[in-house]
């Protein structure tokens, strides 16, 4: 492996403070996280930061050469932008490192009022081609997009040969095959926007019968989601890894998605040849455990490659969704 490739940002994920500090302990050159409202995509009870552990948490991010980026990642309702400015407000007063942002209005507004401050275009804006990604750079400054993963490596270096910004890619956790940033099933199912109230399956809306055999039926609102026995592991309801039964089919299957988990471990290389600037780990919602053990894997793979090694990836089949890993789109267009 040659010496010559640049040395790319491991951006990683924070759902509270301690989340935090233990990803900057475990390697993490930058944390992403998300103010305790509707302006970020996992906007779930007992996650998230208040204006206060924000504050406090880039001045230990800092200390520790550690860069923390806001997630400020929904679509604001009509007439109701006043929260997501707040959160910018806010965010530029702590000092932020960078702020990812999905929504144009949202966009405009930072731009305008804070034109040094550093912006990040979201997954959940799904700019994929050179047009989009183009448009967002020459309106709004964009300094770097984060790629849906829908993309193939011959398709991220070309587009890396076209942008002017920087690329960042996920490399591990949640698979994320719908069309990001504009899924509507769980707005559908229970009144609430992953888009725009940053919650995808409410906790509030998940409901566990089991019958007198022990087996599971999962529910999300009045949906049946997917039947366990008593032998498997229930998944956490979300519509788009559900089992469902149709009539051409005898068995219920996965319609959309299978519960699994992106593990791009062996195309690290090839991701820092094309281009990638920052390899994005997955998981807000997920526990320090994951956080450390996840977070200190990818560091040590990293280092490897950069001192011309292979890359040494411990076993983190046990931190996927359903035990199962993929490398999704990004070898091939090849996924159910």
């Amino acid at each position: 492996m040659t010496t010559k490739l640049t040395r790319p940002e491991l951006v990683c994920p924070a759902g509270t403070p301690a989340a935090l500090r233990t990803a900057v302990e475990a390697g993490a050159d930058a944390v992403y996280c998300g103010f305790q409202n509707a302006t970020n995509a996992r906007n779930f009870p007992g996650l998230n930061f208040t204006p206060e552990e924000m504050e406090q948490s880039i001045v230990y991010a800092h200390e520790h050469n550690a860069k923390v980026l806001l997630a400020a990642n929904t679509f604001p309702p009509a007439g109701k932008t006043q929260l997501w400015k707040q959160a910018i407000d806010d965010a530029v007063h702590f000092g932020i490192d960078a702020i990812i942002i999905a929504d144009i209005g949202i966009a405009h507004y930072t731009k305008t009022k804070y034109p040094e401050q550093r912006l990040h275009l979201s997954v959940q804006a799904g700019a994929p081609s050179v047009e989009a990604i183009k448009y967002y750079c020459e309106e709004f400054g964009i300094r770097r997009v984060v790629l849906p993963r829908i993309l193939t490596i011959p398709e991220i270096k070309a587009l890396h040969d076209e942008i002017p910004c920087e690329i960042e890619s996920f490399i591990f956790g949640n698979h994320g095959l719908m069309a990001e940033g504009r899924c509507s099933l769980t707005n559908y199912a229970t009144g609430q926007s992953t888009n725009m109230d940053g919650v995808c399956s409410s906790a509030s809306h998940v409901k566990y019968e089991e019958d007198k055999n022990h087996n599971l039926t999962t529910k999300l609102g009045e949906f049946t989601i997917d039947c366990f026995t008593c032998d498997q592991n229930a998944g956490y309801p979300t519509i788009c890894k559900g089992r469902y039964k149709v009539p051409h089919k005898e068995d219920p299957y996965y319609a959309f998605e299978e519960p699994i988990s992106l593990n791009l471990a062996n195309l690290l290389p090839e991701l820092m040849i094309a281009g990638v600037t920052a390899l994005k780990i997955e998981g807000r919602q997920r526990s320090r455990a994951y956080v450390k053990a996840v977070v200190s894997a990818w560091r040590q793979a990293v280092d490897n490659i950069m001192v011309g090694e292979n890359p040494k990836l411990a076993d983190l089949l046990a931190f996927t969704e359903g035990h199962k890993q993929t490398q999704g789109a990004f070898e091939s267009k090849r996924w159910r």
